[in-house]
């Protein structure tokens, strides 16, 4: 589906395209009136239509000496609503690594023996290594304070701002000195 999508914005990603789809949308045009309204060659005129064409947004019928080329109104409708459904748009992005960020960032943070070099001072990448950190907690256990301490300073020996971090990103919460992952 992500072809479609590349195809879809590259036929109206020109601003002659526009128009036509424009001028299609109030009146079928052949190619001459087209490229007379817009002050383009016939050729270029032609070119555009194909495109636009290819991507399903016009449609051509003959008359008589001409075709004519007409606006796909229902296409156009469809194709948009389809083009931007949850499920198509999260197909687009199938092939991208999700965690290219947060790798990048522990890769510059973090020394071979998992050990932090430093706590990082910008936020989004203190949130992806806190994102890391908050793995080696399990979801349905319970920690007292001594415990996150204990696997926090194999991080890093400020296990008082790691904790409060883990928190205060909602990666961890605490009642009672008692702290377990979300």
């Amino acid at each position: 589906m992500s072809e479609d999508l590349v195809n879809f914005f590259k036929a109206l990603a020109d601003s002659s395209r526009l128009k036509i789809v424009g001028l299609l949308a109030q009146h079928p045009y052949s190619v001459e009136e087209l490229a007379a309204l817009l002050q383009l060659k016939p050729s270029t005129v032609s070119h555009h239509l194909a495109k636009l064409s290819e991507a399903g947004l016009v449609s051509a019928k003959a008359e008589g000496y001409y075709n004519v080329y007409q606006l796909e109104e229902k296409a156009l409708e469809v194709k948009s609503r389809s083009l931007f459904s949850r499920d198509d748009l999260n197909a687009a992005v199938a092939d991208i690594d999700l965690d290219a960020y947060d790798n990048k960032v522990l890769k510059d943070y973090i020394r071979r023996d998992g050990s932090l070099k430093t706590i990082p001072a910008q936020r989004k990448k203190l949130e992806a290594v806190l994102r890391h950190m908050v793995k080696l907690f399990k979801v349905e256990n319970r920690y007292s304070e001594n415990q996150v301490n204990k696997i926090l300073s194999g991080f890093h020996e400020d296990t008082a701002t790691l904790r409060r971090e883990l928190v205060g990103y909602g990666l961890m919460q605490r009642k009672n000195n008692e702290y377990w992952r979300i």
